[in-house]
């Protein structure tokens, strides 16, 4: 087991609170105390982060962050969800979370960002395998899965070099600000990620 990783009773196993994906980047579970830095992060991207993510308009302040925060601790409390900080060399550069952890079908949705400065370097592919891995091998979930808009290429690529399938696209599955945008719907189960 990783560090901070514990039996919750019931047969779940809480996500570890760092998982070490190389010498440079970790990811480590959120905290009211990363607040102020992802805040930061996100209104210094806010321009990039928004051709692609439809929360941005709800994140206007440090105390939106901090609600938002508060709402993913909760979620983490339920077994609902994770959220991790995605650091480099210590310093926050996005966040990725299981957004939709079902524990009865032992399957789990991804979302993530990361700021442009660091976009189209691997990070959010290397993040990704990582938290696959920790996934199956130490949650005992059975299905991956990662939504990505049809015009966000970046991350349909991610999915792709991870050799997840691409089992359809869903109609107008977000409204971003102005539009419905149609997601291929990409996933991955642990016997084809062992593979």
């Amino acid at each position: 087991m990783d560090e901070g990783e514990n039996d919750v009773g019931g047969g779940l196993t809480r996500p570890s609170s760092l998982l070490t994906v190389d010498n440079q980047l970790s990811l480590s579970i959120i905290s009211l105390s990363d607040a102020r830095e992802i805040f930061k992060v996100v209104d210094e991207n806010r321009i990039y982060l928004r051709k692609t993510l439809p929360w941005l308009d709800e994140v206007n302040s440090l105390d939106e962050q901090i609600s938002y925060i508060s709402h993913c601790i909760s979620d983490y409390e339920l077994h609902k969800g994770i959220m991790y900080s995605i650091l480099f060399d210590g310093d926050i550069i996005g966040t990725m979370g299981l957004n939709s952890i079902d524990y009865e079908n032992r399957s789990c949705g991804v979302g993530y960002w990361v700021s442009e400065e660091f976009a189209g370097k691997g990070i959010a592919t290397r993040c990704c395998s990582r938290l696959i891995d920790h996934c199956f091998d130490d949650l005992n979930l059975h299905r991956f899965v990662l939504e990505a808009s049809v015009e966000n290429i970046a991350s349909c690529r991610v999915a792709e070099k991870l050799g997840l399938r691409l089992e359809g696209v869903t109609k107008d599955r977000e409204w971003l600000y102005d539009r419905f945008l149609d997601a291929n719907l990409y996933a991955v189960t642990k016997p084809e990620w062992g593979n």
